[in-house]
């Protein structure tokens, strides 16, 4: 655990090339970042996404921005169009766009415009298996993936499933970035241990920036 720096300033720790963890670098803006999440699921609810293979997540996730991640019998996609409300998603707000810019730039990414968030909930339990994020049409562009809540161990490996794999605790307030050499690097969530988090209660979330559309 890492509650013994917690009142520490931000620092960075790198992870592989091209990738970064950006320890405390939300910390301070969590409440805002908790008020833009509520108002996201105001409009389009969380929900748990039903994979093509029948499976049904154990994360609830909604998103926000141009596009939203959704699966449908075919596969896994983006879409302007929430399919549950049938209503464009929500719009990024503000503090989810200031925050991922300046750690995108802090990471060594200053072009990175995303135009999709995804917000994942976890509750004790749920997890997020290996997979590499290779949805999106450019893979010049960084992911970026914001902690908050509970902590959580996040798996990190190589460009196949069987590469050896970091294991780290990701706390409130932890950024990581990856792109460049590490984009299509394998990664996942362990299942997430029970808690209860001033902010979040019960529950970790899970902000993930992405360039969805072809770059210009």
């Amino acid at each position: 655990m890492l509650d013994l720096f917690a009142d520490s300033d931000p620092w960075e720790e790198p992870l592989a090339p091209g990738a970064v963890i950006l320890r405390r670098f939300a910390l301070a803006r969590a409440e805002a970042l908790f008020q833009a999440i509520d108002a996201v699921a105001k409009i389009s609810p969380f929900r748990h996404m039903v994979t093509p293979g029948g499976y049904t997540m154990s994360v609830a996730m909604t998103n926000c921005g141009a596009l939203g991640w959704t699966t449908n019998e075919r596969g896994y996609l983006y879409s302007p169009i929430d399919p549950l409300t049938q209503h464009p998603w929500p719009a990024m707000p503000a503090a989810f766009s200031a925050l991922c810019h300046e750690a995108a730039v802090a990471a060594g990414y200053p072009h990175f415009q995303p135009d999709a968030c995804l917000v994942n909930r976890y509750a004790p339990g749920a997890k997020l298996s290996l997979h590499q994020d290779k949805d999106e049409p450019d893979l010049g562009a960084p992911i970026v993936s914001v902690s908050l809540g509970l902590p959580a161990v996040f798996q990190f490996g190589g460009l196949r499933r069987n590469d050896p794999l970091k294991r780290l605790m990701l706390e409130h307030g932890d950024v990581v970035v990856w792109g460049g050499e590490s984009r299509l690097f394998y990664h996942g969530i362990q299942p997430l241990k029970p808690g209860v988090h001033p902010l979040a209660g019960e529950y970790r979330y899970n902000l993930t920036f992405r360039q969805a559309s072809d770059s210009e």
